[in-house]
């Protein structure tokens, strides 16, 4: 009874056969059904992600706005010297800079080896423009960021050593660059008042972005209340090749218990693509987190893509699914 995944998909494929089919059964929404009071409760803890329909890939009547902001940072895999970083910023169509009373939630990603500041809005601007003028997500703030710099090498193992570092440039740096400008939750860029807005940011990443994801709960859960790790497990213990799946999740574990994450409110959507090349330890760690009462769904759940690969189409069908369901509680998201 340990295997839940392996369960849910002998359980789908038991079905295909009884019903002559193929092929695992077509995949479902992920939904919150609405309980006898009206109130929302938790979804499935494991499914299927629904497509994105094709009209969301098509240019929006009312577009946001992407701006490029240059901060200043330190190069912590190196010696600590004073750099200049680069984020993109994206904001929703409406967004005025001299309305200080208006506030928006704000989502981080990050890219995986490789890749870029602002790649994000390349391929997933008119998914994003859609999902608010659609009203399927409240107007929020987007950055796409980077845990790369000018000095960095792009290797595999150099880009592990810059990504581990990360969470220090988002703590000191970037999320105060950002939210000093831009009109957040955040009553200011103190400690206290981003710990105290943590309910409106969330943060979320594809492949080494998605392990960067995951290092972000683990250093920044005060700051963070919503996640979204794509393709990718928790490397705070062990790396590539060395997946320490049972000792990463006893600490999460840990931490939710000792910080009170429960009551406190936090929520993992983790998603990967059936056909991932990668998938093997996503799917190991959510075995290992699926396990463990700690994990309800209301905290964390494990969405499949039918068919997914190791790609764009599949981070593109993630925030689809995943966005929706962010900001709930004191936030204005449906």
């Amino acid at each position: 009874m340990r295997d839940a995944i392996s369960i849910f998909l002998t359980a789908a494929l038991l079905l295909t056969v009884l019903v002559g089919c193929s092929r695992q059964p077509t995949p479902s929404a992920p939904s919150i059904e609405p309980d006898e009071t009206g109130d929302e409760t938790t979804m499935p803890q494991t499914g299927w992600t629904t497509a994105v329909p094709n009209e969301y890939f098509e240019p929006s009547e009312h577009p946001g706005t992407v701006t490029r902001l240059d901060y200043e940072s330190e190069d912590y895999v190196r010696d600590g010297a004073p750099i200049t970083k680069t984020a993109y910023v994206y904001t929703p169509y409406g967004y005025d800079p001299a309305d200080t009373e208006t506030r928006y939630n704000i989502l981080y990603l990050m890219h995986g080896w490789g890749g870029r500041a602002g790649e994000y809005f390349d391929y997933g601007q008119n998914l994003f423009d859609n999902l608010i003028e659609r009203g399927d997500i409240p107007p929020l703030i987007i950055v796409s960021a980077t845990f790369y710099n000018d000095n960095s090498s792009r290797d595999f193992g150099s880009s592990i050593q810059e990504f581990r570092q990360f969470h220090r440039d988002f703590e000191t740096h970037l999320m105060p660059a950002v939210e000093g400008q831009y009109h957040t939750y955040a009553a200011s860029t103190s400690p206290e008042d981003l710990a105290a807005s943590r309910d409106h940011r969330a943060f979320g990443g594809f492949s080494l972005g998605s392990v960067t994801t995951w290092l972000q709960f683990c250093y920044d859960y005060d700051t963070i209340r919503w996640f979204l790790p794509m393709s990718g497990s928790c490397w705070y213990y062990g790396t590539y090749g060395d997946f320490r799946f049972e000792e990463n999740v006893d600490f999460i574990e840990q931490l939710v218990k000792e910080e009170n994450l429960d009551e406190r409110g936090y929520f993992i959507y983790h998603a990967v693509g059936t056909e991932d090349a990668v998938k093997s330890q996503s799917v190991n760690m959510a075995e290992e987190m699926l396990q463990r009462p700690t994990f309800t769904p209301d905290h964390y759940v494990f969405y499949q893509k039918d068919g997914g690969y190791h790609d764009f189409n599949a981070v593109l069908e993630y925030l689809y699914n995943a966005l929706p369901l962010f900001f709930r509680e004191g936030g204005e998201g449906r």
